[in-house]
């Protein structure tokens, strides 16, 4: 019988505190614990080699990975920008999975095992090659799916690899036998079609279809907000979609300027005249119902017990986004039961061979 693996959460100011609490609650340690997944808030950054040598010590358990965040979260809760912790053990075979140490370069992925079929990993996002990282990983592992997050700091950011890490992806990779079950959710809803960029410069667009960019963002955002183009500042968004994704994914970047004697607009990625783009919005209904069709989804997929899970979400959604504390992960709860649940939010989200933003991504084991 499969048995759900222990974890647990606290918020202290004093991270002794917090960290007692949670063995408090997580009571007899299993001797099946391999691993320790780790999600540590951003108050406490100077003390994490500390906390990550107490749950070393106060469970046996030899592995960790994990990260810090503004903010972490677990089952039904929330911790954002207060001083908290939560912590699972997982209850995995020594032969089905192996530490990723921090990786930089395209030829560290090359050296790790290859018979991986699956990758949890947590990134700097001081590293300017990410993106070309998650590719390489997702390319190396069989199922090619990575998932994870970016670090999220008002100050240094770290990972958790077995040691305190930074400069790269670090993580878990997984074989095959690990029943486990991922999706993305996004936050966003398109506000009307496709359109096709026909000149562009960098990340500066000139013409949709060969019409000026601005003109086009302007009947498609509204007269309201076309009026005064601060107030779309942090509501309106684009979306540049994956080629070759079933599930109609995109990626969401920012507008981050318009030149209105050009007609130009700037967005947060560097694109090319042939591309594809459509114009979004952020609120509150379409993140909610994107995710519960995406709890809708998963449930299925999965085919057993859950044991445990992680997830990973944007810093820009949680009660940003659903307008209430603890409404993004209370509607997971109510979805799939309480089940164990930890991760933390994130700078950026990770999902198959991509990385997005204003998303959430869940991993479920079984």
């Amino acid at each position: 019988m499969s048995t759900p693996f222990r974890f647990a959460h606290a918020a202290h100011a004093d991270w002794t505190q917090a960290a007692q609490a949670c063995m408090n609650q997580m009571g007899a340690i299993p001797s099946a614990a391999t691993l320790g997944f780790l999600y540590v808030s951003d108050a406490f950054a100077g003390e994490l080699d500390a906390i990550l040598a107490f749950f070393k010590s106060a469970t046996g358990v030899p592995h960790w990975t994990g990260s810090l965040g503004v903010g972490v979260c677990a089952t039904g809760v929330e911790y954002l920008e207060e001083p908290a912790m939560a912590v699972m053990l997982g209850e995995f075979a020594a032969a089905d999975f192996s530490m990723l140490p921090v990786l930089r370069t395209s030829q560290d992925i090359e050296a790790q095992p290859s018979d991986a079929y699956f990758a949890i990993v947590h990134g700097d996002p001081a590293n300017n090659r990410i993106q070309e990282l998650i590719e390489a990983l997702s390319e190396h592992v069989s199922s090619g799916f990575v998932v994870g997050g970016l670090s999220s700091s008002r100050g240094e950011t770290a990972q958790i690899s077995d040691g305190v890490v930074s400069g790269g992806l670090s993580g878990v990779l997984f074989s095959e036998r690990v029943k486990l079950a991922t999706r993305l959710t996004q936050g966003i809803s398109p506000l009307g079609p496709r359109h096709r960029i026909t000149t562009a410069n960098k990340n500066v667009i000139g013409s949709l279809d060969h019409r000026p960019a601005l003109d086009v963002m302007k009947e498609e955002i509204g007269e309201v907000l076309a009026r005064d183009l601060r107030r779309a500042a942090g509501y309106i968004f684009v979306g540049l979609p994956v080629r070759g994704s079933d599930t109609g994914d995109y990626l969401v970047r920012n507008i981050l300027g318009v030149d209105p004697q050009n007609n130009l607009v700037a967005v947060g990625e560097v694109v090319d005249p042939g591309d594809e783009l459509l114009f979004c919005r952020r609120d509150q209904q379409s993140a909610e119902e994107d995710l519960l069709r995406m709890l809708a989804a998963i449930g299925s997929q999965l085919n057993a017990p859950i044991r445990g899970g992680v997830y990973y979400s944007c810093l820009g959604r949680g009660q940003h986004m659903f307008g209430a504390p603890n409404r993004e992960l209370g509607l997971i709860r109510d979805a799939l039961g309480a089940f164990p649940l930890v991760g933390f939010f994130a700078n950026g989200e990770i999902s198959h061979n991509r990385l997005y933003g204003y998303t959430g991504v869940l991993t479920l084991f079984g």
